[in-house]
């Protein structure tokens, strides 16, 4: 029994890991087309993204310290031990499960071409931002992310270029 709440408890704590990178896509964004913006990166500041709150952490938390607890006295005693080891647990649990999904993240504010401002809060990723940057805007059904800008394109260097590289 107690290597089941250990194991359930190793697996809450790392539900709380997953990270939202913006280098790493999800199957669905394969094979579909996105919308792509244009602007200037105004400002930029970090800031953190709160962890998951699946209530995993507070559930397995409280079965383990509410196990743990009615081992604790004697049969009057342990209903209290294991009362006040669930709540202990579940708070415990509750605090692992949100810190544990905590992730560093840039507010990035960007001026449209069409003079629009917009905020963006995504994790950060290996690009480098600073304000001045050239960034494109890629919007994706709910979703947008910000990127450093490719350089422009010729018209006539796109129409000459091999079909394989277009």
């Amino acid at each position: 029994m107690s290597r089941l709440m250990l194991s359930l408890l190793v697996a809450a704590t790392l539900t709380g890991c997953a990270s939202t990178d913006p280098d790493l896509r999800s199957r669905p964004e394969a094979m579909q087309m996105a919308r792509v913006q244009d602007g200037t990166l105004l400002a930029v500041r970090k800031v953190k993204l709160d962890g998951n709150q699946t209530g995993l952490g507070a559930t397995v938390g409280s079965v383990a310290g509410g196990v743990a607890g009615s081992s604790v006295g004697g049969s009057r005693e342990s209903v209290v031990f294991a009362t006040l080891g669930a709540v202990l647990g579940g708070v415990i649990g509750h605090a692992i499960e949100r810190s544990g999904g905590r992730d560093e993240a840039l507010e990035l504010i960007v001026q449209l071409r069409n003079g629009e401002r917009v905020a963006i809060v995504q994790s950060q990723g290996d690009e480098v931002f600073k304000p001045g940057d050239a960034v494109m805007i890629i919007t994706s059904g709910r979703s947008a992310r910000v990127a450093r800008a490719l350089p422009p394109v010729a018209p006539e260097a796109a129409a000459s270029a091999p079909a394989a590289a277009r």
